[in-house]
């Protein structure tokens, strides 16, 4: 794993060129993680101006890693966890995990540790509540050996160490190409850290466990008093959301192109509502993919693939949590795996990965509807996107 340093190079000319203005203080950092199969080299630190909605094209730093496709921060940023979704035919077949620190000052990144995952195309990761557990989901492409939920211990000082647990379900095999057997595709906690949710697209469910490192550490994960919930046959569940306040939660379905809509309350899930993002539409056009509610929790994002490739805005009921649509745009690129509003609010950032490019859109804080795109950048592969807010 190889790091290229470009923030001495950077900090000499921008300062040249703009003086520490008013513009450096409405920048950010943002992290940019990436599909290595091609000309791109891993994982980026790039700078974005907040005041324009333009990322600067020259990295600050890039480190050579493969397919950094996932990326963790922790609360305090103060370290960064990327899953390697490596696998079976790819230029390093085994599934690994890294850590790094990040310089409070300067944000750059050092690696800490690596481990291998214990499965194959590890494709998401969450930190426990408490941080002393990484939850990593092996998606794995082939039926066998299958999806797993791993979980990894994290030390203090950001270390991981070897997988200590490991979980699998059966497949539902309704679609018979994509769901002969289970595919783990994100493992998020509860607000209050008790409870874990796994979601598997191939099993058409989301498993649910109590959380508790104290009473085993070397199995922290037991099955909740409702152990999962059933979803749409062949919808395939992909990514959890929960509101603010704990009491809402929003689910993606990959293959059917919808979002599940939730109560919660002390680890089980009770259903209000189901959206389609492509209602009356060609299976081609269903392929729901990421989800992210704006800071002031009134609006929901979710980007839908296929040959639709769109962000579909929805706005959040604060009573109960459910969603109106208010807009569909389109995301001018193709395969939008992930996206980010940025830390003003004023823009929303798309990694598309098929097109190869992250697409900048205007969005306007008050009614959340999304404007004109400012900027297309060429990114070979671009499959997540954090920024490093200012401490």
């Amino acid at each position: 794993m190889k790091m290229r340093n470009f923030w001495p190079l950077l900090m000499a000319g921008s300062v040249g060129a703009m003086g520490l203005s008013t513009a450096s203080a409405e920048s950010y950092q943002l992290l940019v993680g990436t599909y290595t199969a091609g000309s791109s080299q891993g994982l980026y630190r790039m700078n974005f101006d907040s005041a324009t909605g333009q990322i600067d094209a020259k990295p600050l730093q890039v480190i050579q890693t493969e397919n950094p496709s996932w990326l963790t921060l922790s609360k305090d940023q103060s370290r960064l966890f990327v899953v390697n979704e490596n696998g079976p035919g790819q230029n390093d077949p085994v599934g690994r995990v890294s850590s790094f620190s990040i310089d409070p000052k300067s944000k750059a990144l050092s690696l800490i540790s690596q481990v291998q995952s214990l499965g194959n195309e590890p494709t998401h990761s969450s930190l426990s509540g408490d941080a002393s557990h990484l939850f990593v989901s092996n998606y794995s492409v082939m039926e066998d050996p299958g999806g797993t939920l791993a979980v990894l211990p994290v030390g203090a000082d950001g270390k991981l160490k070897p997988v200590v647990q490991m979980s699998a379900h059966p497949a539902s095999r309704v679609n018979p190409e994509r769901q002969a057997s289970n595919h783990v595709h994100s493992t998020v906690s509860s607000p209050d850290g008790r409870y874990v949710f796994s979601n598997d697209l191939g099993a058409d469910k989301v498993f649910i466990y109590q959380y508790d490192p104290k009473t085993n550490p070397h199995l922290p994960l037991t099955p909740a008093k409702t152990a999962s919930v059933a979803m749409p046959a062949g919808s395939g569940p992909r990514h959890l959301l929960f509101s603010a306040d704990g009491k809402h939660a929003w689910l993606t379905m990959e293959m059917s192109a919808q979002v599940a809509v939730f109560d919660y309350k002390d680890g089980v899930l009770t259903q209000t509502q189901l959206v389609d993002l492509a209602a009356g539409q060609p299976t081609s056009d269903k392929a729901g993919a990421a989800l992210h509610a704006s800071a002031d929790g009134k609006f929901l994002y979710v980007s839908n693939r296929g040959t639709a490739n769109q962000i579909v805005v929805f706005s959040i009921d604060p009573a109960n949590g459910q969603l109106k649509e208010l807009q569909k745009r389109s995301v001018d690129g193709d395969h939008p795996r992930e996206f980010a509003l940025d830390p003003s609010g004023k823009f929303v950032l798309i990694a598309n990965q098929k097109s190869n490019q992250i697409v900048v859109v205007e969005r306007d804080a008050k009614t959340g509807l999304l404007g004109e795109t400012v900027q297309k950048l060429p990114m070979d592969a671009p499959s997540d996107l954090k920024f490093l807010v200012r401490q």
